[in-house]
């Protein structure tokens, strides 16, 4: 089984990933406490996808986060690195253009997205400025970026017992139902490591993001950050 290290060397997050690809929707749901149900809906709202919009969902994983995308009328493009999780979700989604692409380096051409999402994604991506880039470059002028990830609760006595959790009660836990638990111990050290809130937003602002903004979600356990193209 393979673990990534945090210096996030691609081809052991991808594999990692592939490791998990099967039961990764369950296993969320569980560690999360089914708070992820939630938190993609409010992503959903923060897309605001319109019909014949189209909107690109990076590390889109088994596509469980584009299905509200394509509900609303939106070409939604699935895409990720890991093939084995794309692999799981063209079963379960056949209809869907799921794409292997590169955060860092992505196959489309420039200005093709009215919205570019990524969700639980991005501070697995070993290049994060690239990433934000790359983001901006397929970004049609006058559309938007909705970041959705793992942030720093707000309140420190919260904040402290979060961390604990996710150090200690996860990887229990991840062992009891995940193919590869050791994935598990990476993302809560990955989650650790992550920039706070005002950290992530300079970074999407030196990306060439504007009107940025962030909301946070349980306290801060989740944080949506948006940012627009300027026309």
């Amino acid at each position: 089984m393979t673990r990534a290290s945090l210096n996030k060397q691609p081809h052991e997050v991808a594999s990692m990933f592939d490791d998990v690809a099967e039961r990764y929707d369950l296993t969320n749901d569980l560690l999360s406490l089914g708070q992820d149900r939630r938190w993609r809906k409010e992503v959903a709202k923060a897309v605001d996808a319109r019909p014949a919009q189209k909107v690109l969902d990076l590390a889109a994983g088994t596509a469980t986060s584009s299905l509200p995308f394509a509900q609303t009328g939106a070409y939604v493009v699935p895409c990720d690195f890991s093939l084995g999780m794309l692999q799981v979700g063209k079963k379960k989604h056949t209809w869907l253009p799921f794409t292997a692409g590169d955060a860092t380096r992505l196959p489309f051409k420039d200005d093709t997205f009215d919205a570019v999402t990524i969700s639980f994604g991005l501070r697995n991506v070993q290049d994060t400025d690239a990433a934000l880039r790359e983001m901006y470059r397929v970004t049609r002028p006058g559309g938007r970026v909705v970041i959705c990830e793992f942030s720093h609760p707000t309140w420190a006595p919260f904040r402290t017992v979060y961390t604990e959790y996710l150090m200690r009660a996860l990887p229990p836990i991840a062992r009891a139902v995940s193919s590869n638990p050791d994935a598990y111990v990476y993302l809560a050290e990955s989650i650790r490591a992550w920039p706070d809130q005002p950290a992530l937003a300079e970074r999407l602002r030196k990306a060439g993001w504007s009107k940025v903004a962030w909301r946070n979600l349980t306290g801060g356990v989740v944080t949506l950050h948006r940012g627009f193209k300027q026309s």
